[in-house]
Parts: structure tokens; C-alpha cells; sequence
């Protein structure tokens, strides 16, 4: 598994699968969805294709809100 600056990498993709994650250079946190191309309504809904934060605790936050949002969404279309 992948240390970055005391965190494990590897749990955030245990908790978050459909995301590929990366750290750039300067130390600022990717993700991205995998495999998934969102739609207008998702969009206008506040999903993101790609979310970045510079520390792990609003990178994980901001994550946990796109899961949440993507839930809402998926109640709402069905």
C-alpha cells in the first residue's frame, strides 16, 4: 500500500473503488471517477468528474459529499 505524508492511500481506495487516485508533484490530492462519464443532469445535480484538495481531510470530505450527491441522484432518477 501507498504512504503519502502519513496517510494510507490505499484506504481511500478501499472506501471509494469507482475513483483512481494520484498525487501530484506540489502534494495536491486527484481523483477521478473510473469508467464513468457524467451526464448534465449529474452535473447541474453537483456531481464532479474530478475532485482535488491539498490536504487529506477535505480531499476524503469532498469525496464523501460526491458519494452522497451521487446517491441522491441515483434515488432521484429511480
Amino acid at each position: 500500500m501507498q504512504q503519502t505524508s502519513g496517510y494510507d492511500l490505499g484506504a481511500l481506495r478501499a472506501s471509494f473503488p469507482g475513483w483512481s487516485f494520484f498525487r501530484s508533484d506540489a502534494g495536491t490530492f486527484y481523483a477521478t471517477r473510473r469508467g464513468v462519464r457524467l451526464n448534465d443532469a449529474e452535473i447541474k445535480a453537483g456531481l464532479q468528474q474530478t475532485v482535488s484538495a491539498d490536504d487529506v481531510a477535505t480531499f476524503e470530505a469532498l469525496l464523501h459529499e460526491q458519494h452522497l450527491r451521487g446517491w441522491r441522484c441515483d434515488r432521484a432518477t429511480t
